[in-house]
Order: C-alpha cells, then structure tokens, then sequence
C-alpha cells in the first residue's frame, strides 16, 4: 500500500476533470505526431515550424497566458536561425510561486521505415499504446503540461494565482543549440521558481519516477582518410590500409574485452542502485537469447552512473553501392554518456586523446560537429520535489521512487546555470517498452493519463500555496 499522502486542493475535481478531458489530449497528441517535426540538418525545417505553430494555438486555446509567442534565435556564429520554440507566460499572483514547464516539440527520425509495424507518422493505436515517432518522446510531455492546465481551470477557472511558463523547445533532439541564446535573451520571461522538465521516463507501468541523475553527452562526427582516391582493392589489397580497416581498429580500442570502456580519463559516480537483474534487462531491452550483456558492476550503475561509448552510425558505401575498391574515407558518429561528476569538456578531452594516441597506420583524422552536454545530480531536497513525489504517489496510487537516467538531457545544466534559485522536477510518461528514438516508438496511455493527473495535482499544490 502506498504510503498516505497530503490531500490534494479539489483531487477529486481534478480527476474527473482530467479523465473527461483526456480523449482530447489523444486526439491532441495524435495532431502533434502527424507533423514530421525532426529538428536535424537535412530535413525539411517547416514540419518544425508546423508543429511549434500547432503548440501555440494549443496555448492559446487555454485560455490562461498574458503573452503567447514563437521565437527563433541565432545559433553560433550568428549566421543560422534555432528551430522556433514556443514561449507562453502568465505572471504569479497573491504571492503564489512560478512554475515552468518544459518540454520539446521536435523528434528524432524515423529511421528505417521497414523496420516501424506502422507509418512512423500515423498515430497507430495498438491495445492501450499509440504508436508514431514523438509519441512518447516529446509530445507526450508538451501533451500532459496541456492536459494538465486545462484539467485545472475546469475546476477553479482560468483566473489563477500560481504563475505559469510553458516553454517547448524546437530543437533539443538536434543538441539544443539554440537554447543559450534564448535563455540569454528571454531570462526574465522564463524566470521560476521551479522548473517540471516533462522529458523523462518512469520505473515502470505502474511506478512513477523522479528522475535524479542524467548522465551527460559528448557527440561528434570522426573522419577518418588514408587515401586521396579510391583504388582497386585486387590490385592494391593487402599493402594499402583502406579507411575501413583503420575505422574498425580504432574504433575497438575505446572498448575493453567486456565492453566497459577503456578511455583513460573518463571518471564513474559511486552511488547505490534499487534491484535490477539480467533477466529484466533483456526484458526491456530485447536482448537476444546468448548475447551477453557488457560492463561490469551493478547494471543500473552501468547505465546511470557510469561512462559509455557508442558507434551511432557510419557513413560508408552500403553493400549495395560495394565496388572493389579501397575506401579512402569514412565518418563515423560516436555518442558518448558521461557520468556525474564529470563535465563534458573533461570527457571529450580525455576521448580525443585517446583516438590520437591509438591511430594505426598513420592515417589522418579529424573530429567534426562536435555537441556537449553536462551530466547533472538533482537535488531532491526541496518542497517542490517533496511536492513532486507525493502529488505523484496520489495520482499512481503507487508510491514514487527516485531514479537515474541513462540518456542525457544536455540542457539542465544550462537552466541550473541561468536559475540558480528554481528546483527542478524531472519527470516524464515514457516506460522500458516505449522505445524512444526506436522504430515502434509507443506511449502507455493510462501512463499519460495519470502523468496528467499527477501534474494537475502538483499545480492545484502551488495554486493554493502561501
């Protein structure tokens, strides 16, 4: 049994107001998902630009911001646009508390299309999952922040006292590269005193999480070149290093024989983990009967509190386009995760070393598009995430749990940054079988139904909060 949690202001209002609501917020999210806003180079900007456009007039239609508005930035050098955000405020009152919510409205690609069970783009619903690439990851966060909202001024009316700041991001599966520049120029606007980033996942179907730690992110392009031209690989075979052979001998140093790196320099955090054992991790995974897992140590200090490298892709001919020839060139992409306690400045130095230090052959590298972000340890200390926890354990009528976070959400540490003073909530409706940036991407919408409920609750907290 749940431990007893502090009544709620109008629980029992707000639970009929959100399971009234809640077949809107599907066909709301469904609307979000049918628009192909992946935020990447190379795909067409304007689906990002529909989709920020679709988040606004869901803003509006709440009925509740004084200012609703898209806003793009300069990024880097001042010569590109960021991806359009949205930015809606209402000022706090009768000395109410000010709280944002954050969550993105871009999306990954689909990938392999042959691979999804159905269209990535056609919200597909299969039991009680709708599967399509944002489902879970993000929409479904700008979707509870949503639902949450209107769930909330059903039952008290849209004159409220708590502060409200909805901020979507356009481009965080692209390395939120915009982001420093709109915290920069719009600080005063999203200024709170706590901040719900609704980006995360749960421990499972049933337990909702706090998300504690997220390990951080380097990311970068390596080229690698051994020839200024193809040549034919039965002519020259056997003397020449092609870029191929070098790629895959450089490549299998950063790993030691039982898959844990072999980076120097790359620190681990020391922290206790709950129970999870081998066999659910290829439950949740799909870990294939015979292959074993990697690293060693407890598995969840593996994926939350240790480093990790990972070859995410590789720009190389396909065996379709195979010639017999020596491939001068290829590019690799390598995804580092960094664990708390090290910033991401210090974890790509020690990875640049390292493949400068083991290059074979004397072939030329370079390293390219390079995207930081820094691990981060939440501190759960404060009356908003004692809040957070019981609000959700009313909600599951589960209790809450505290978890790490394998992937990494680069840009906390720039909100901690700009708003030293605000607590931050992270939160989120995805579970092991959601398949975030995954063919089959799905949401649990009973999950997204409670995760509605529970930040209803967390608002109608700071609604009536002296």
């Amino acid at each position: 049994m749940p431990k007893k949690h502090s009544s709620t202001p109008n629980a029992a209002q707000l639970t009929e107001a959100v399971a009234a609501g809640f077949p809107v917020a599907v066909a709301d999210l469904s609307r979000l998902v049918r628009i192909p806003s992946v935020s990447w180079d190379g795909f067409d900007a304007a689906h990002v630009e529909a989709s920020a456009a679709e988040v606004k007039r869901l803003a509006e239609a709440t009925g509740v911001f004084d200012d609703i508005d898209i806003v793009q930035v300069p990024i880097h050098d001042g010569a590109n646009l960021g991806l359009p955000a949205v930015i809606a405020t209402r000022k706090a009152r009768n000395g109410r508390p000010t709280i944002l919510l954050y969550a993105h409205h871009d999306v990954q690609p689909e990938g392999d299309e042959e691979a999804w069970d159905s269209k990535p783009f056609e919200p597909t619903l299969r039991g009680d999952r709708l599967y399509g690439r944002g489902a879970a990851d993000d929409k479904a966060g700008v979707m509870t922040h949503f639902g949450a909202i209107r769930a909330l001024t059903s039952v008290v009316g849209d004159d409220l006292d708590v502060g409200l700041v909805l901020f979507v991001e356009g481009e965080e599966e692209f390395g939120s590269r915009a982001l420093p520049e709109i915290l920069r120029r719009y600080r005063d606007r999203l200024a709170a005193d706590v901040i719900v980033v609704a980006d995360s996942g749960n421990w499972d179907l049933t337990t909702p999480a706090l998300t504690i730690a997220l390990r951080g992110a380097v990311a970068f392009n390596l080229r690698i070149t051994t020839l200024d031209h193809a040549s034919h690989s039965g002519m020259f075979g056997g003397a020449v290093p092609d870029a191929p052979l070098v790629a895959i001998e450089l490549l299998a140093t950063l790993w030691k024989k039982d898959g844990s790196v072999a980076v120097e320099g790359l620190t681990s955090h020391d922290e206790e983990t709950p129970e999870y054992d081998e066999a659910k991790l290829r439950e949740e995974t799909g870990l294939l009967h015979g292959v074993s897992p990697i690293g060693k140590g407890e598995i969840l200090s593996r994926l939350w509190y240790r480093p990790s490298i990972t070859v995410t892709g590789m720009d190389i001919p396909n065996i379709r386009n195979a010639s017999n020839t020596l491939v001068p060139s290829v590019r690799v992409r390598i995804s580092a995760r960094v664990a708390p306690g090290q910033t991401a400045k210090e974890a790509f130095a020690a990875i640049e070393a390292h493949i400068l230090d083991h290059v074979p052959h004397g072939a030329h590298v370079s390293i390219e598009d390079l995207d930081l972000g820094n691990p981060f340890l939440v501190d759960a200390s404060g009356w908003a995430a004692e809040d957070a926890l019981e609000t959700m354990g009313e909600a599951y009528g589960v209790d809450a749990v505290e978890i790490g976070a394998g992937g990494s959400i680069p840009f906390i540490s720039d909100l901690v940054e700009m708003f030293p003073k605000a607590q931050i909530l992270i939160t989120g409706v995805e579970d092991p079988e959601s398949r975030a940036h995954s063919p089959n991407e799905s949401l649990h919408l009973p999950t997204l139904q409670r995760a509605i409920l529970a930040e209803a609750f967390l608002l109608s907290r700071l609604n009536d909060r002296h």
